[in-house]
């Protein structure tokens, strides 16, 4: 089974927090994908971004989760991606409602069996410059994600809403099993 485990979840709600926490702990860990191709975007000019132009931001993004996966493929261990490869490709079909590139490319690229997603957290959900987005099209994205992650046979685990620390152990105790 792969050592390489996917946080994902509804935007906003605390999956990069609980990276930083895992890294703090020395576990290797990814950035998300889709939050640099927004910053290159919006740095350069371009517009591959989740607002204007959703099916070129996904293939960017996707281009760069199968990038990431290579680089991390000497590591040992726990690998955590924020969000990665499976979110890229789930974003490129519902933007072209053409799902067969997903399921090939998923099944190419494995990850761990457990994916572990954060709920919609309204109280902690912010916007700014690289997510525009509004709550409602979080949650949105959220339950795509829920329906999609188990037709692509793996085993979604709901965080629970408990501080980031306990989020940790949570998360790391469920990976033990």
């Amino acid at each position: 089974m792969s050592g390489f485990v996917i946080l994902s979840d509804c935007s906003g709600g605390g999956k990069s927090t609980l990276l930083e926490e895992l890294q703090r702990r020395g576990f290797a860990t990814v950035p998300e994908p889709g939050r640099r191709v927004v910053v290159r975007e919006l740095a350069s000019g371009g517009t591959a971004l989740p607002w204007s132009d959703l099916p070129a931001f996904a293939q960017r993004a996707i281009t760069l989760s199968i990038a990431d996966r290579a680089a991390m493929a000497d590591k040992t261990g726990w690998v955590f991606f924020d969000r990665g490869l499976v979110d890229a490709a789930s974003a490129l079909a519902h933007a072209t409602g053409d799902d067969r590139m997903m399921f090939d490319l998923c099944r190419q690229h494995r990850y761990h069996g457990r994916v572990f997603l954060t709920p919609p957290w309204p109280e902690i959900y912010v916007t700014d410059g690289e997510r525009q987005h509004g709550f409602e099209e979080a949650v949105a994205e959220y339950e795509r994600l829920c329906a999609v992650y188990p037709t692509l046979g793996y085993e979604p685990v709901i965080l629970p809403k408990i501080s980031v620390y306990e989020r940790a152990d949570f998360v790391l105790a469920h990976l033990a099993n």
